[in-house]
């Protein structure tokens, strides 16, 4: 079936000497996986591998045979040429981050409309503003949502909360933030991309990078911590 729609590039895996394999979240079907032939020849192609940098924005073209194996692009076209995100070193770290929590966080090939809006619309606010030291921890607090585990803030008022049960509780214990933690978690929650972004000092938000990790580790089968962290907390340190 050919199908035209947008996709957010996840992921990229070299395959022998000049192909890839490039995973895609589609507005149309969710992940897919499409081969890439000599996406690193010198000759001149509409397969640019330019266009498979992490979480760049492209318009496809594509036979989807929909038979668990790899598809094929036909036509391929930047949706939106990022001003910024690929040249500034901040904007880039993040995005290397984020394109491997996405990868292990989706794994279902079925359409998740409003999980692809947010996502586009996250990346091209990034590229357009420059006050982003949280922008990492909100996207991926904000991700929850459409993944099935945001934390029930009907009782954010309470002291404690329980990364297992994802609530909040008068009470600390075992599986529960400290007080101070949860405070910090509190301001997340009520954080948005445009809110003033200095609200966090670096070391809290190192400690808010760990409890996002937790959490998905806690409610996510297969999670893995990102190879790019040790960058990530360089950079931002």
């Amino acid at each position: 079936m050919l199908i035209k729609t947008k996709a957010i590039v996840i992921s990229t895996i070299k395959y022998q000497e000049k192909s890839l394999i490039v995973k895609c979240f589609t507005e149309s079907d969710g992940l897919k996986s499409y081969f890439v032939q000599s996406a690193f020849s010198s000759k001149k192609s509409n397969q640019k591998i330019a266009y498979f940098q992490p979480l760049t924005i492209l318009e496809i073209e594509a036979n989807h045979k929909n038979k668990g194996t790899l598809e094929h692009f036909k036509e391929i076209k930047l949706a939106t040429a990022f001003q910024s995100i690929n040249t500034n070193i901040y904007k880039s770290t993040i995005v290397i981050f984020l394109s491997e929590i996405i990868h292990h966080s989706i794994h279902e090939e079925e359409k998740n409309q409003d999980l692809f809006t947010f996502l586009e619309t996250a990346l091209l606010w990034l590229d357009n503003h420059e006050e982003i030291a949280n922008f990492h921890l909100i996207l991926m607090l904000e991700m929850t949502k459409f993944l099935g585990f945001y934390p029930d803030d009907s009782d954010i008022e309470l002291n404690f909360f329980d990364i297992n049960e994802g609530i909040f509780t008068p009470f600390h214990g075992i599986n529960s933030l400290s007080e101070h933690e949860t405070h910090l978690f509190k301001k997340l929650i009520n954080l948005k991309f445009d809110s003033n972004q200095k609200v966090f000092a670096a070391i809290e938000r190192q400690i808010l990078l760990k409890i996002l990790l937790d959490f998905y580790t806690i409610h996510l089968d297969g999670f893995k911590k990102p190879k790019s962290l040790d960058v990530l907390k360089e950079v931002f340190s």
